[in-house]
């Protein structure tokens, strides 16, 4: 797999680049995530040029329409964040990044849920998206995305994180000379992961990745690039999770003794009752697996998503 870089807000990295000179380090991103990732910081208002400390920012809704507003001066800046956030994203976009991590709440970084205000004195509705979040979303509708707020939950960070190396490896895949048989390996070594997510959207990818000379290699390739990150994005539930792995489990119906047998479908159902993490039996199924020298399951991404490291399925 090649570098994975991911795009983050400058602040979230314990820069004091605040309106009022602080930051909002988080310690996940910079304790844990930063060991495995090469981080691009941004931060849309000082490379704008409005310096730090400054005056404070926010969105407001003007005649129908929401601006980005100093908050004292009330000088307009819509137009010239968008200009920088369309050059900005481009020069991002080339960069070829991994994922991206916003700042909540910010009128130029937030991505869901930012105040806007309102004239009269009513009060703001929590319903804007940052400007610069909001090109960066559009330019690049598959890149994994999300806000720090939001990471703390620890499922949307499993699935963020799982997310970002996917879209690595589906990049891996695209960005060069492809072939028909590159396809179906790919496939193949993702089946799992995606019917844990999403068991119809894996039949379609399979059946695209079956008509790979039927179909038009640009058309297909984006096709398959946007269904195949349509379906990570659906959040894996206990239920598909023990299905799959029953499936693997069934690999070694013929191998392991009755009492191995046992130990393994009651780590599977203690895991599918909840009483256990995700992390128990895939650590069986991993260790079956070299101990019998399973070839269907080697190279299966399911089984390490991610760096086993960051402990993120130790809490799903």
């Amino acid at each position: 797999m090649s570098e994975i870089k991911i795009g983050i807000s400058t602040c979230l990295l314990g820069e004091r680049v605040r309106f009022d000179g602080g930051h909002k380090r988080d310690g996940f991103v910079t304790g844990v995530l930063g060991k495995f990732v090469n981080f691009v910081p941004v931060c849309p208002e000082v490379e704008l040029g409005l310096g730090v400390p400054r005056e404070p920012i926010q969105l407001v809704r003007r005649d129908g329409e929401v601006r980005l507003v100093s908050v004292n001066s009330e000088k307009d800046l819509t137009g010239a964040m968008r200009r920088y956030a369309a050059r900005r994203v481009k020069q991002l976009e080339d960069l070829d990044l991994s994922g991206y991590i916003l700042k909540s709440r910010s009128p130029s970084c937030g991505m869901e849920r930012v105040e806007v205000h309102r004239e009269k004195g009513e009060p703001p509705a929590k319903s804007g998206r940052g400007l610069f979040a909001e090109a960066l979303l559009s330019r690049c509708p598959l890149l994994p995305v999300e806000e720090e707020g939001r990471l703390e939950d620890l499922k949307i960070r499993e699935n963020f994180i799982e997310r970002v190396f996917a879209y690595r490896r589906l990049r891996d895949l695209f960005s060069g000379r492809w072939s028909a048989g590159d396809l179906a390996r790919f496939h193949s070594a993702e089946k799992l992961l995606l019917l844990a997510h999403d068991p119809a959207g894996c039949q379609k990818l399979g059946r695209l990745a079956a008509k790979v000379k039927k179909i038009p290699r640009a058309d297909l390739a984006a096709r398959y690039q946007e269904t195949f990150m349509a379906a990570l994005k659906i959040h894996a539930t206990r239920g598909k999770h023990a299905k799959v792995l029953r499936h693997l489990a069934g690999c070694f119906r013929d191998l392991l003794s009755a009492k191995g047998k046992k130990e393994l479908f009651v780590a599977i159902g203690d895991y599918r009752k909840g009483l256990l993490p995700l992390v128990v039996p895939i650590a069986l199924i991993r260790h079956y697996a070299r101990l019998f020298r399973i070839v269907c399951l080697q190279g299966q991404s399911y089984l390490e998503p991610h760096p086993q490291e960051l402990m993120l399925r130790n809490h799903v």
